[in-house]
């Protein structure tokens, strides 16, 4: 492998952070650049490139500590605004997932179920700086003799609260349409029959690991902008799949790498963590989460100046052939074609909808490229970079 022309570290560009004379621009603003100047004038003249993206992300949750009461209690059930929480953590600790319904949520027994509050509302309502009543019950021990507690509560009075998702930023992610005559309700929205409609979720151009599609800058300790603070990469999420077809530009052409992210619910904004009804299928969490990409050297410059022509996902019939477990694409599609608001599939022009914002993502961009020009947020360097093979 030839050596690379430009050569920086982390340590270098967060120098130039602190001195305040650090390049910055956002993912959709490298696209130009590369294009005009090349990789190489663009590594060299840019330090670092912010990504963000803002959609349902089933895959999260919160590790919660409620503090002890007196007597102490070790609880064994937990609910907070009558949402489940699993209490087998230790005494006073939780965890509230963001698919969790109400306890005395009818579900799909009225089918489509709304699902109207879960626990990614519950998250919602505690950055949102509502309180929040819990309830805990116990068995009692000779330590631990407390057997009931209820109280209310709010993100200010919890001893400690950690955002905690398994699985974000989904690298690519199909296009989900309905062949069958009837409607069906997924996890990727609403989808009316014989094909009435394409729903979508990525920023293409804007989202993260599309921008380091094999992971160069990405892995344990990268700090990122998470729920509208500062959160860290603490591992490959779940379900990550970064040996997957990829295009010329190395770019995966459907679902591959995701990220397991932390950070401090109490930094946190409701305008970036929003609790999500989905029709029929249930309950979820609208995470904004943004990560700043290091141009270390030409390579990494090469592939943030991907954009939405270049990116392409799969056409995936829900109706039949995902719930089936069959794994077949109807089409390829790129995010340009997408953003554009039609799709052609099986020679039949159809809407597409997003259920990502990317006014949202952009806003992330923004919000991430201000604070690393103010000085206010350095990059942090992975101690290892993600699993790429």
């Amino acid at each position: 492998m030839k050596p690379y022309r430009i050569n920086k570290t982390i340590e270098e560009i967060n120098a130039k952070i602190r001195a305040g004379e650090a390049v910055v621009v956002t993912a959709e603003e490298i696209i130009p650049i590369v294009k005009s100047e090349g990789p190489v004038e663009a590594a060299r003249q840019v330090d670092v490139v912010t990504t963000g993206t803002f959609a349902p992300m089933c895959s999260s949750g919160a590790f919660i500590n409620f503090g002890h009461s007196v007597p102490p209690i070790k609880a064994s059930r937990v609910w907070l605004n009558k949402v489940p929480a699993y209490a087998g953590l230790a005494a006073v600790d939780c965890f509230i997932g963001a698919t969790e319904p109400c306890e005395d949520d009818p579900l799909n027994k009225v089918y489509p179920g709304e699902f109207r509050y879960g626990g990614g509302h519950v998250i919602e309502d505690l950055v949102a700086k509502k309180t929040i009543y819990l309830k805990a019950e116990a068995y009692g021990t000779d330590c631990y003799p407390n057997r009931s507690l209820e109280k209310a509560v709010t993100l200010a009075e919890l001893p400690q609260a950690t955002l905690c998702n398994p699985r974000n930023a989904y690298q690519n992610y199909n296009c989900a349409v309905n062949t069958t005559k009837r409607t069906i309700y997924t996890y990727m929205g609403t989808l009316k029959p014989r094909l009435g409609n394409a729903n979508f979720c990525s920023a293409g151009q804007l989202s993260p690991l599309l921008n380091d599609p094999y992971y160069m800058t990405i892995g344990l300790g990268t700090r990122i902008f998470l729920g509208g603070g500062v959160g860290y990469v603490t591992w490959h999420g779940t379900q990550h799949k970064p040996r997957v077809r990829r295009s010329r530009q190395g770019v995966p052409v459907g679902p591959a790498g995701t990220l397991w992210v932390m950070g401090d619910l109490k930094q946190m904004s409701p305008r970036w963590l929003m609790g999500a009804s989905i029709q029929g299928y249930g309950c979820s969490l609208s995470v904004g989460l943004g990560v700043p990409i290091p141009l270390l050297n030409e390579k990494v410059a090469q592939y943030t100046g991907v954009s939405d022509e270049d990116l392409v996902t799969q056409v995936v019939d829900y109706g039949h052939d995902y719930p089936n477990g069959i794994s077949n694409s109807l089409s390829q599609v790129s995010y340009a074609e997408l953003k554009s608001g039609t799709i052609r599939v099986k020679d039949k022009t159809i809407p597409s909808i997003p259920l990502s914002s990317t006014v949202r993502a952009r806003e992330i961009a923004d919000i991430l490229k201000k604070w690393i020009q103010k000085g206010k947020f350095l990059l942090g360097a992975p101690q290892f970079t993600l699993p790429s093979r």
